[in-house]
């Protein structure tokens, strides 16, 4: 049976899924309310806008280096199937060392550069202005994002996905208190709209790394991997983490600019409807968020079976962990289509950015429902090696059929907003047919990274 469950895989993968899906999950929630709290300022419109550029205009920037945790949890999987608890730690000490480095140099950087991104991307001065003193205090928590990213893929490799999401509930508690205190000025802080926001970001950065640094003490850790005990700069380590990231870095750039041009382009259509994209785009973090969940139990299962040497155990665990995940996204999908207001209500109160959203929350709705095998399979991949074909498919569908076509149907065909968001579908398609069949040969699996 194509989605027949096996019951010996499942109860491997959903352990180790759970707690992720948990932590990313609270993730997607903290969006949503920092979505809603956005949503209920004076000029709803241009600050949500704004949020939307902002954030894709800062995600496109982290997540180049965010990947520092697939390359450290990939190659930390590796050496747990290979029972090296000594090369663990030394690949953890020289990803944190790599992460402190490039947060310190790039945080310097986005700060001093975020009003010239925004203003790229805008065109409305009120949003340029927003997004920007929104991006720039949310660079300031760069080197700390990057540190608790190197330690997420420590745990994802060593299957400890429950220490990520006790952090990720920990540090989504503290972004939604601080950006309720600054975003409205609440209890005599400074109000300070969408700008609290990023405050807010940053100061649970600096939260969620003390929060991982005190865990690596516990003895379960630290004497099993010793870490504290060899602490040198390997080049050679560095070189392996950064051979299976980079074309992962810049997939994610890719991805995430991508859809800053689809936001761009919404709004060339109208600011509503930029705003209404926004929205749309927020909500398909209830998708995407649990997807990427599964998606690390593949990857952990994947590249520890290979480290064990068994091939067949690894497409299995990858294709059980997609129907996993193709069963969770039709239940979001139903939500999508048939509920959309109830959705839709959570993040905004403005009539005119619903009533645009509904109809392509729908679209979304249905076409999200594909997207989580091709992220398993993608995870699978890059687990086995395959990260630059990963990232030829991404750059081929995303830049090649859906903005493309998003721009066609929707500014020069007159689509409208319903006409750009029908392109989502067409790539999702794409994406996931052709990570699917690169799966299913075995010319993907390197044995060494």
């Amino acid at each position: 049976m194509i989605f027949g469950i096996n019951k010996n895989l499942s109860e491997r993968i959903i352990p180790l899924a759970i707690p992720a899906i948990a932590g990313l999950s609270s993730q997607m929630i903290v969006t949503l309310v920092n979505t809603s709290m956005v949503g209920r300022l004076e000029n709803t419109h241009i600050q949500l806008a704004a949020m939307g550029l902002g954030f894709l205009g800062t995600l496109a920037i982290t997540s180049f280096f965010s990947s520092l945790s697939t390359g450290t949890h990939v190659l930390i999987a590796r050496r747990q199937g290979q029972n090296d608890p000594k090369g663990i730690g030394e690949a953890l000490n020289n990803s944190l060392f790599a992460a402190l480095i490039l947060g310190c140099i790039f945080g310097a950087i986005g700060y001093l550069t975020s009003y010239h991104i925004i203003n790229f991307f805008s065109a409305n001065d009120a949003v340029t202005v927003a997004g920007a003193k929104y991006m720039q205090y949310q660079f300031l928590g760069l080197p700390f994002f990057l540190m608790i990213v190197s330690y997420r893929g420590f745990f994802f490799g060593i299957g400890h996905t429950k220490i990520f999401m006790i952090s990720a509930i920990l540090i989504n508690i503290f972004n939604i208190f601080f950006n309720y205190l600054f975003i409205f000025g609440a209890f005599g802080f400074p109000k300070m709209e969408l700008a609290g926001a990023g405050i807010g970001y940053t100061i649970s950065m600096m939260l969620g790394w003390l929060f991982f640094f005190s865990v690596t003490f516990l003895g379960i850790y630290r004497k099993q991997y010793q870490y504290y005990s060899h602490l040198r700069v390997s080049i050679d380590v560095i070189a392996q983490i950064v051979k299976i990231s980079f074309p992962v870095s810049l997939q994610n750039i890719l991805i995430l600019l991508g859809f800053l041009v689809f936001v761009a382009i919404t709004g060339i259509i109208g600011t509503v409807e930029q705003a209404a994209s926004n929205i749309v785009i927020n909500a398909l973090f209830l998708s995407f968020m649990p997807c990427f969940g599964f998606g690390i139990a593949a990857q952990t299962l994947v590249g520890q079976s290979i480290g064990r040497g068994s091939e067949r155990l690894a497409h299995a665990f990858g294709y059980e962990t997609a129907k996993l995940g193709t069963i969770f996204t039709s239940f979001i999908g139903i939500i999508f289509v048939f509920f959309p207001n109830a959705v839709l209500g959570i993040m905004t109160n403005e009539q005119a950015v619903i009533a645009t959203a509904k109809p392509i929350l729908q679209i979304a709705g249905i076409a999200q429902i594909f997207y989580g095998s091709g992220i398993i399979f993608a995870n699978a991949l890059q687990a086995g090696g395959a990260t630059v074909y990963v990232m030829f498919v991404e750059v081929l569908t995303h830049w090649i059929i859906f903005l493309p076509l998003t721009y066609i149907i929707g500014v020069s065909f007159k689509g409208g907003i319903i006409g750009a968001w029908l392109a989502l579908p067409v790539y999702v398609f794409s994406y996931t047919a052709m990570n699917f069949i690169r799966f299913r040969s075995k010319g993907w699996l390197k044995k060494k990274l």
